[in-house]
């Protein structure tokens, strides 16, 4: 099956990227990772573009089909709280002090 960058511009889902690229996947993991793979496969698809602009359109589909394979498995060693893709990992609570910032004299 020949893939185009048309079809790849209307996928709207994990599932369907995965099944764009013939990933195979657990079903229930994608349920439950779902955002976080997206997540991290746009990070990816941001720097093959900035790092190969001049892709072809087969060279392009590639890298992001390694590029969703890696984020797949990125989630698969790893939790998402240990990747901290999305902002309210990374905000400090307000008005909060935090065991690990008491010291003991």
């Amino acid at each position: 099956m020949t893939r185009t960058f048309a079809q790849f511009k209307q996928l709207v889902n994990a599932e369907d990227y995965l099944n764009f690229f013939s990933i195979p996947y657990d079903p229930q993991f994608v349920n439950v990772n779902r955002l976080h793979i997206l997540q991290k496969f746009a990070t990816f698809i941001k720097t093959v573009d900035s790092e190969s602009p001049d892709l072809s359109e087969t060279e392009k589909l590639d890298r992001y089909q390694a590029a969703l394979k890696q984020a797949y498995d990125t989630f698969t060693i790893s939790s998402p709280l240990d990747q901290k893709l999305f902002k309210v990992f990374n905000d400090k609570p307000q008005n909060v002090v935090l065991l690990s910032e008491i010291g003991s004299d």
